[in-house]
């Protein structure tokens, strides 16, 4: 099942499809198995894109939206009321060996808090999964693709910026040419705990949680929600430095830290950008002519 977007108030949904290593030791980029972007499948709910890689005390964390445990409806995108998967539930990572645990969640800690203002309420949307040790030699914090991060937060991004993506949805049925995406920062909303961006393709249940970059390479936020209105097919991005800041006031989080890409950003090199996005599409056609991509649509249609 694909973990679905949220939708606020009726003009949003939710994006999820329903159903201990230092910075000297991340793996190179092209043997790692576990990456920004990596698919996540959490237990009792669905699937979701992980957005990007952090550390605290030891352990190394993948971040993923709250809203990927959420057991309610779409239209539940009030983090201080709707229903959750606690804390220790477990979650298949794309890449990993052994199963993840959701140690810390946005929404279950602003429920414990009791939080009482309506913008965070609304906008909090960030959960932790733990890797098991054992799975963290395979990891690198690299977002595909794009590169980067080059550090936490973009509170400088203005509207008409350029912002990008990096998607895993199902429903793109491992499309390589779909996955990354590029397109323009909108504004601000929630009193600054939400980013509205508008991108080529649109993120799609499933997507949820996935890594929004600034135009400069910052980890700008997390794909939260899908708008309807007033403008549709744009994206509510939760704002990472505000969703960390929080998370670093439970116990237990204070030296939370995102880990930066091994890898240089370099979305702005059309160059680039044009030959990869030629060896994706090559591998994509040889997906039609082998026949697995029919095998995908047929186990999405099945």
């Amino acid at each position: 099942m694909l973990r679905r977007l949220l939708l606020p108030a009726t003009t949003l949904v939710a994006l999820a499809l329903p159903g201990a290593a230092s910075a000297a030791d991340w793996a190179p980029v092209a043997d790692a198995t576990i990456r920004p972007g990596s698919e996540t499948r959490t237990d009792g709910s669905g699937q979701c894109t992980s957005n990007f890689v952090f550390e605290n005390g030891g352990d190394v964390l993948l971040g993923q939206a709250a809203h990927c445990a959420g057991t309610g409806e779409a239209t539940e995108t009030d983090g201080c009321d709707a229903a959750s998967l606690p804390l220790g539930t477990k979650v298949a990572v794309e890449g990993a060996e052994h199963r993840g645990e959701i140690v810390y969640s946005s929404w279950v800690e602003m429920q414990r808090r009791d939080e009482p203002d309506a913008d965070t309420c609304a906008g909090n949307d960030f959960a932790l999964i733990r890797l098991d040790p054992r799975d963290a030699p395979k990891v690198n914090p690299s977002v595909p693709f794009w590169g980067g991060p080059t550090a936490l937060g973009a509170d400088d991004a203005d509207a008409g910026e350029a912002v990008y993506s990096y998607g895993n949805s199902s429903l793109r049925l491992g499309l390589q040419t779909l996955k990354p995406k590029v397109g323009l920062h909108l504004g601000r909303d929630l009193g600054g705990w939400s980013h509205q961006v508008a991108t080529l393709t649109p993120g799609v249940p499933g997507d949820s949680g996935s890594a929004v970059l600034s135009a400069d390479g910052r980890a700008l936020g997390t794909l939260s929600t899908l708008s309807l209105a007033p403008v549709p097919g744009t994206n509510g991005v939760g704002d990472l430095a505000r969703e960390v800041g929080y998370a670093r006031t439970t116990t237990g989080f204070a030296g939370l830290e995102l880990a930066t890409g091994t890898e240089p950003f370099r979305a702005p090199d059309p160059e680039r950008t044009a030959r990869e996005l030629a060896a994706r599409l090559q591998q994509d056609v040889g997906s039609v002519l082998d026949g697995s991509l029919v095998g995908k649509v047929l186990g999405v249609v099945g």
